[in-house]
């Protein structure tokens, strides 16, 4: 927990450095080829200028800059607070470098509620890059932040834009050659073609209608994940409209994520039933079923030539698939109806990634324990997704540890299969929200445009920090499902309403939200 230091030795900085932050590249005799004093382990407490920084405050703020004890690696933190609104840079200039891509990470924390706290790179010959510091109050989160160095110098710049009483902590700062970014930004719009058959429209942020998957194309999405069932009542979201979505994806130079749910309707943790033509089969005749729908899909997608780029062999499968029979009660047989989705999806197309769903995104201890099983057991898989809801699966820093453990420890690619957050509380159809209190949103991030942006920003700073590269991407929950009569969560019930439009990214409005910009993310 964060404390702040109420004796503090302010130290002027000449105005000079402040204007090199913009204009001008600093010259002070402390510049460096290489990040100094990154731990800021060199100045004990109270420190307004750490050895090796430069402080920069246009109010005269500086003592809002500081070092103090609680380091995330040793002794000491960098810490931006103040009892009053305030302004301040903590900045090291380097120059001499050899020109080529940079990455700076750190590690932070933030009590939130800042115009705007973040990390930069700037005045390096390319345009400036940033990383927002993310709200964790108590748990340390790794961020990165690079840049392309095309002028042998470079600015490594700590930012807080603050209301009274606002903090954020800083440590373990590191610089050296390297890039970074997300390969997979994407949304689910499974639901987008029964809402346009209903009557969905859906319009870009300037209010012009348009097709839905061209304003998120435009915006920057380049992957979309769509959900097939086996024979759904309302006939949606099976193989014929999962053909006819495709062909839309790829026209717009999307990639496409099929996602199997071997049911005819909603699998989840709390749910996994077989679908109504394969009940009563045996086990071997289920391996069988999975098999067949698995390479139907498939091959029919590749036939028409939007060949799938990357498959869910069932979907948020804590607790297996095809319950019972493929329970984590009984991993043999689980691992034998997942063995036999992956040989279906490489029998059509061996470069197809094939990716393992949990919904257990802040649970360590849980996706180890089953994929641990998964590997004792044989099963194949390429990519692991994990969904992350901050509502409902634990803290960032949970889901920061979670993420980057399943990477190492399994040698695999990792993805954000599922998250989202609300842009308000209020329903627009007669069905309650899922997520409509404030007392069950994440602390710092507001039902607002701007907390559903900030939520976006930040988890995909998370994904995009997990070390060696391993960190693909995103894909946000049904970005189109917007409240449109008949459009329910029910296809059994066309009465039935959505308890979701409120986490979509369309407004009530049907314009493309704010949050659509983070899919421009480098």
């Amino acid at each position: 927990m964060f404390h702040a230091r109420r004796a503090l030795r302010a130290l002027l900085v000449p105005l000079f450095a402040g204007l090199a932050l913009t204009t001008l590249p600093a010259t002070s005799a402390s510049a460096a080829s290489t990040l100094t004093n990154g731990g800021f382990e060199s100045d004990g407490t109270g420190t307004a200028t750490p050895a090796g920084w430069s402080t920069y405050s246009a109010a005269g703020q500086n003592s809002a800059s500081f070092t103090e004890s609680g380091g995330h690696g040793g002794s000491y933190r960098l810490s931006h607070y103040a009892a009053s609104a305030y302004k301040v840079e903590t900045y090291q200039y380097l120059s001499g470098l050899t020109n080529g891509n940079y990455k700076l990470t750190a590690w932070v924390r933030s009590g939130g509620g800042q115009n705007s706290a973040y990390l930069a790179l700037k005045n390096c010959g390319s345009a400036e890059q940033r990383t927002d510091i993310p709200v964790s109050s108590s748990g340390w989160i790794r961020i990165v932040t690079s840049i392309a160095v095309t002028n042998n110098q470079c600015t490594i710049s700590v930012n807080s834009d603050a209301n009274a009483g606002n903090w954020i902590n800083v440590d373990d700062l590191t610089f050296a050659s390297g890039t970074t970014g997300l390969s997979v930004k994407g949304s689910d719009v499974s639901s987008l073609i029964k809402s346009e058959a209903k009557g969905g429209v859906y319009k870009n942020s300037s209010g012009t209608t348009g097709d839905a998957l061209a304003i998120l194309r435009s915006a920057g999405q380049n992957y979309a994940r769509v959900k097939v069932w086996v024979n759904p009542a309302d006939g949606y979201n099976n193989k014929t409209r999962v053909l006819a979505a495709a062909k839309r994806i790829k026209a717009q130079g999307m990639k496409l994520l099929v996602d199997f749910h071997y049911s005819d309707t909603w699998a989840d943790p709390g749910a996994q039933t077989v679908p109504s033509a394969w009940t009563g089969h045996s086990y071997s005749q289920l391996r069988t079923d999975v098999y067949n729908h698995t390479y139907d899909v498939l091959n029919a997608l590749k036939s028409q030539g939007t060949t799938a780029d990357m498959v869910q062999v069932g979907n948020e499968i804590n607790g297996g698939m095809l319950w019972s029979a493929g329970s984590t009660s009984n991993w043999s047989q689980l691992a034998g109806l997942l063995n036999s989705g992956y040989d279906a999806v490489k029998a059509v197309n061996s470069g197809t990634q094939v990716a393992l769903h949990l919904a257990k995104g802040g649970d360590l201890s849980g996706t180890r324990w089953w994929f641990d099983n998964a590997v004792s057991n044989g099963v194949k898989f390429d990519v692991i997704g994990l969904s992350y809801y901050g509502y409902w699966h634990g803290t960032l820093a949970d889901f920061q540890t979670t993420l980057d453990d399943a990477a190492s420890r399994y040698a695999k690619p990792v993805f954000l299969a599922e998250t989202a957050y609300p842009f308000r509380l209020d329903s627009k159809d007669s069905h309650e929200n899922i997520i409509d209190l404030s007392g069950e949103l994440v602390s710092g991030y507001p039902a607002t445009t701007a907390g559903q942006t900030r939520w976006m920003k930040d988890v995909a700073s998370i994904v995009e920090a997990v070390p060696n590269g391993r960190g693909l991407g995103i894909f946000y929950w049904e970005s189109t499902w917007t409240a449109v009569s008949g459009n329910g969560w029910d296809p059994t019930d066309a009465a039935s309403g959505n308890g979701w439009e409120n986490q979509a990214l369309f407004g009530y409005d049907d314009r493309a939200l704010p949050a659509v910009a983070w899919f421009s993310h480098r």
